[in-house]
């Protein structure tokens, strides 16, 4: 049900991934080091981990050599049992995970068994704050993008919003309009979709859920908050949300924006790292001395500085805290499948 012009992005930014790391092979560089004996050189040498198992959404069919990737299908039934040999055997020397904080725990147990390798790209609950500061209209751009992308269900996709008071109002309203005249839920293969329906009904049922549960406790719905036929979700804008909701306390996965008036930079910062995650963090501010202080004080790993969309092969990609282990992407991503060899020369001349 994803719109078919989202579908093609995302075809293309897979891509993107094997164009660069094809390319950063040619540049996977060792050390020498200066040694402290006259009759020795010290080498340091990369060399690859060895086989990988990769669990994370694949396809197949894109010009790789034969024998590069292979793909294990198997049965939903199936899957924790073939997960577990992936995760185990001893022939694998590297687990690399994209999917749920949960599951990725459930993976990491198993690799200590063996002391493999792991990257782990794990669950996130992204901030987004705009300060007084901030160009409003550029921020409701920035949050309408982060949001709403595959109807807010990707692991970067901001879920808690915090805006200062001195704009709230006016950020609001100008969301609220946007929301009217920007979303279209429908068909994915209609060109004017811009929502298609959620992966099932049980993440409907979530989102559902936490809406009933933040009006329970005083929020109000602004925009959207019911459920229509199937899994589609309409896109929800809540107003009066406190961090006790449960909107606030976990990720939703879904076209749902809770806003939390803040008064000031340490309020937004004590709510925004209070998880024991930090994936992904987006805030607007014009202000140069608060975009140090704010982008540094943040407890996450990849961070938006008045932009909505951070994602692409040549940055660093992955979390701090129970957000994961590593990175992918840049020039670090390659990191994450090499060795480091010592190897020292000795019985020189000097």
């Amino acid at each position: 049900g994803k719109p078919l012009q989202e579908s093609l992005g995302e075809v293309t930014y897979s891509a993107s991934f094997l164009e660069w790391f094809s390319e950063e092979a040619r540049r996977i560089y060792g050390d020498i080091v200066p040694s402290s004996a006259n009759n020795r050189k010290v080498l340091l040498l990369k060399q690859p981990v060895g086989v990988a198992s990769i669990i994370t959404p694949l396809a197949d069919q894109a010009g790789i050599p034969p024998g590069v990737v292979n793909v294990v299908p198997c049965s939903r039934d199936r899957t924790p049992s073939v997960g577990q040999v992936l995760c185990s055997d001893p022939l694998v020397a590297k687990i690399s995970f994209t999917g749920s904080t949960a599951t990725g725990k459930v993976l990491l147990k198993m690799a200590a068994d063996t002391v493999k390798r792991v990257s782990m790209e794990l669950g996130g609950h992204a901030p987004f704050i705009v300060f007084n500061s901030a160009d409003v209209g550029k921020a409701v751009g920035g949050a309408m993008a982060s949001k709403f992308r595959n109807s807010g269900q990707t692991c970067v996709c901001s879920n808690r919003f915090l805006v200062q008071s001195g704009i709230y109002d006016r950020f609001v309203d100008q969301l609220s309009r946007a929301m009217d005249s920007e979303l279209r839920l429908g068909h994915g293969s209609k060109p004017d979709t811009t929502l298609g329906p959620l992966i099932n009904s049980r993440a409907a049922e979530k989102v559902v859920h936490q809406i009933s549960d933040a009006v329970s406790q005083g929020a109000t719905v602004l925009k959207g908050g019911k459920r229509l036929d199937g899994s589609f979700m309409q896109p929800t804008l809540l107003a009066g949300v406190t961090t006790n909701m449960l909107c606030m306390k976990e990720e939703t996965f879904g076209p749902l924006v809770p806003i939390i008036k803040f008064e000031t930079e340490e309020e937004a910062l004590a709510i925004a790292n209070g998880t024991d995650v930090g994936l992904a963090g987006y805030f607007y501010s014009q202000d140069v001395g608060q975009i140090w202080r704010v982008a540094e004080a943040l407890e996450v790993g990849m961070v938006g500085v008045n932009e909505g969309l951070v994602s692409t092969p040549e940055a660093a990609f992955g979390g701090i805290k129970q957000s994961g282990l590593g990175r992918e992407g840049s020039m670090y991503g390659v990191h994450e499948y090499l060795e480091v060899k010592y190897m020292c020369f000795g019985g020189l001349k000097p």
